[in-house]
């Protein structure tokens, strides 16, 4: 967003856009800093050319807080996710879990992730599931059995904990998806488009689970583009565009300074203005 259109819809330009009461302190778990990506493509002939997918990003959580990280797509949301998670490297710049650098394995010890599109083994029950991502954290088997136990209970799937996971509904899917991030007992939740094609009762559920886990004091970090339920959930939120930080803050706070809902400030944010509706001839 350019300074006059900011200007023009009453909103911080970009170098604004940071809330000064939300710097980097000892309680933030996750940090990026300065952080760019380039990904390389191909042109005429062997030539190729970088495009930067995230430009400069400078973002920080605190322990404890419910944050939404927000774009259109292509905005460089999952870029940013996956230099968290160890996927692809930085350009430049860096980021930080738990005041390490995310090029340290041992940063990512204590986080659990959701991807977007989850891909389990359809013939595993669920209890099967987290059992094998349970010895892939090495955790004792007395505990596993106690965390199944305690994660199926929280995402509501008790009931079906021996049925295979072929026969789940997307909702369920879903839900196993997050009992499967929460397996390792994590203090902070990475979630990729969490209610990604669910119904609004799957889209509820989640949302549910959300607030608990707040509750039990865990830090979760998550995109979405229902900015319906991220104005309940989240503490604050940012939003990206094209790559850039254009705004960030607590949600009650922006919601008080620009009279707007969060989908109306979204949409003021990346520019969008709704074409006038056309008429067909008679």
């Amino acid at each position: 967003m350019n300074a006059a259109l900011s200007q023009d819809c009453g909103l911080p330009t970009p170098s604004q856009a940071t809330n000064p009461d939300i710097t980097p302190s000892a309680e933030s778990i996750l940090r990026i800093e300065n952080l760019c990506v380039d990904y390389r493509t191909n042109t005429s002939g062997s030539r190729s050319s970088a495009k930067r997918t995230v430009d400069g990003l400078n973002l920080s959580v605190n322990q404890g807080e419910v944050f939404g990280f927000l774009g259109p797509n292509g905005a460089g949301k999952t870029t940013t996710m996956n230099v968290l998670l160890g996927f692809i490297n930085a350009t430049s710049g860096d980021a930080y879990l738990f005041g390490t650098t995310v090029r340290e394995p041992i940063a990512r010890q204590r986080i659990g992730y959701l991807p977007e599109l989850t891909y389990y083994y359809k013939f595993l029950s669920a209890e099967e599931l987290l059992r094998f991502y349970a010895r892939i954290f090495k955790i004792p088997r007395a505990e596993t059995e106690r965390r199944i136990d305690q994660v199926l209970k929280l995402v509501e799937l008790e009931h079906a904990r021996k049925r295979q996971i072929k026969t789940y509904s997307k909702g369920m899917q879903q839900r196993v998806g997050l009992a499967q991030a929460l397996i390792n007992d994590p203090d902070l939740l990475i979630l990729d488009e969490p209610t990604s094609g669910l119904d609004p009762i799957g889209r509820m559920k989640v949302r549910e689970i959300i607030q608990r886990l707040k509750t039990e004091g865990k830090t979760v970090f998550f995109s979405s583009h229902e900015l319906g339920e991220v104005e309940t959930v989240c503490d604050r939120v940012a939003i990206l565009d094209q790559g850039r930080l254009k705004l960030e803050g607590r949600v009650s706070d922006l919601a008080e300074q620009y009279r707007l809902s969060l989908e109306q400030l979204f949409l003021k944010v990346v520019g969008y203005s709704p074409s006038k509706p056309t008429h067909l001839p008679s």
